[in-house]
């Protein structure tokens, strides 16, 4: 008999209009990283949040070390030592880093709260696992890459021995991915045991033991990843052959459409700039990249650039006009549309259905707008049209709560919304995050067919694939500068790493 430390047998969950899971079994070895491969929607979430708690399942058992167990709280998990960094993160804005890690596992002396054992614990995992992370700052002043190390740490912090990884990487740069990457080798070789949910097949590939696969809700089998390769895993998961490669012609640049000359932001945590003295342009029919690191001042730009954030200094024009100072609607309705970094914080309301929300910039507009009542069929009809054009998929159709649904079509939502209206300037961050290979392909196609029609494309990805595979040109951040612009068909992966490590810089006194 195999020595498996966690089964889930017959695993059965529903939701109104869905069956999440299906009649799956899933099987655990102690030691092992295991990989729960599927589209998005599949019930990979589903599936490790009943394991977690988080759910109760209509039918099917689950079993520890070979004995039945139930789980009907994250509580009854974390006594099992079964811990999991959520694919959205589980933190309290407003508290500290140090002040997550321990909630839940206060530490303290006769009811008082002691902090300086916690401190030094969360300072020793962050070292040992290199997890830099400033334990006094607070969360909603940190990066999304940041926030994710604080979610792998409060796992780690417990002392758990099931670790759930849901997209764990998402959000994480390439080097802070390979980092992940000997960190759960390192904690397999601890003995721990590891599920890890990953749409990214190379990832699978590098550190995964076995994988199992799920479509629409159905288990499709578990295979040895050293037996396997990218292809058959991606056909398994879809259902059919997936081209990983962009195909796009080259770009036929036209007139300008955005440009950005010396933008300064100020940073939120201390008295420097989190952007210096940006300038470059993005003209019709191109793909222009924004590449770098994690936190070096991606995020600031773009919030200055869509009015999310204060511009301390400088100038933006879009087709020719001036709209430095200008309101997010009239960004929004003058030819700009956003795929933002945070979908929960920036891009959907949770609570309004999926209709609501795919008509949150256009709401006023005639076509869903009668004298100030909402033209509620309309709304549906468009939902409908976008939700089949870009494969959303939702429990209950145009009405779905959004709260409900996966993130990865929370994802496809986003993007079929802002690439619906009518724009000259698509700002795309992050725009497949949490995607399947399949729901890539497809996003990226779309992307390459805005950029045909004449639209402009500024991209923000730490995705390096997707930088190399779908910009015209790449324009490298450090620092809160560009520091260099090159060209995707004669750069490599090591050049662009050291402009992105600060060690390269192109001269940049004039403005582009």
């Amino acid at each position: 008999m195999e020595d498996y430390v966690i089964e889930m047998l017959h695993i059965t969950k529903e939701f109104p209009g869905i069956i999440a899971n299906d009649d799956i079994t899933l099987q655990l070895k102690r030691g092992e990283i295991h990989a729960l491969l599927g589209e998005n929607g599949a019930g990979k979430s589903t599936l490790m949040s009943v394991l977690f708690g988080l759910y109760t399942p209509e039918k099917g058992v689950i079993k520890k070390d070979g004995k039945e167990v139930k789980i009907n709280n994250p509580n009854d998990a974390t006594a099992l030592g079964i811990g999991m960094v959520h694919q959205h993160f589980m933190l309290v804005d407003i508290f500290s880093v140090l002040d997550n890690i321990i909630l839940g596992a206060e530490p303290n002396k006769l009811g008082f709260l002691t902090k300086a054992d916690a401190r030094k614990k969360v300072i020793e995992l962050s070292d040992k696992y290199n997890l830099k992370v400033d334990p006094d700052a607070k969360i909603e002043d940190i990066t999304v890459g940041m926030q994710q190390r604080v979610e792998i740490l409060k796992m780690l912090y417990r002392d758990n021995d099931i670790l759930i990884f849901d997209e764990p990487t998402a959000v994480l740069t390439p080097q802070e991915i390979d980092e992940l990457m000997k960190i759960m080798k390192g904690l397999a070789a601890e003995g721990k045991s590891i599920l890890f949910i990953s749409h990214k097949l190379n990832e699978i590939m590098e550190v995964a033991d076995r994988c199992s696969i799920l479509r629409k809700g159905k288990y499709i089998g578990t295979v040895d990843v050293a037996n396997t390769t990218k292809e058959e895993l991606s056909s398994m998961m879809v259902g059919r052959n997936v081209k990983f490669a962009v195909d796009k012609t080259d770009a036929k640049p036209g007139q300008e459409v955005l440009k950005v000359s010396n933008v300064c932001v100020k940073s939120k945590l201390n008295s420097k700039d989190s952007v210096h003295n940006v300038s470059f342009n993005v003209r019709a029919g191109e793909i222009v990249c924004i590449a770098g690191i994690d936190g070096n001042g991606q995020t600031e730009f773009v919030g200055a650039l869509t009015g999310l954030d204060h511009i301390e200094s400088g100038k933006i024009e879009l087709c020719g006009q001036d709209i430095t100072q200008k309101s997010i609607r009239y960004k929004n309705t003058h030819g700009m549309s956003h795929i933002p970094e945070d979908r929960h914080k920036h891009g959907l309301v949770l609570d309004y259905t999926l209709e609501e929300n795919m008509i949150l910039q256009r709401y006023f507009e005639p076509e869903f707008n009668n004298k100030g009542l909402l033209r509620k069929n309309e709304m549906h009809k468009y939902s409908d049209k976008l939700a089949e054009a870009f494969d959303v998929r939702s429990g209950q159709g145009a009405t779905t709560i959004v709260r409900s649904m996966s993130g990865g079509n929370q994802q496809k939502a986003i993007v079929a919304r802002e690439m619906d209206r009518k724009h000259d300037l698509l700002i795309a961050v992050q725009p497949t995050r949490g995607l399947d290979v399949g729901a890539i392909e497809y996003i990226h196609e779309e992307i390459v067919k805005e950029r045909d029609a004449g639209k402009a494309i500024l991209l923000v990805s730490l995705e390096l694939d997707e930088v190399m595979n779908l910009s015209d040109r790449i324009l490298v951040m450090y620092e809160g500068e560009i520091v260099g612009e090159v060209d995707p068909k004669t750069t490599t992966l090591q050049e662009l790493g050291l402009y992105m490590s600060g060690a390269k810089r192109d001269d940049r006194k004039e403005a582009m």
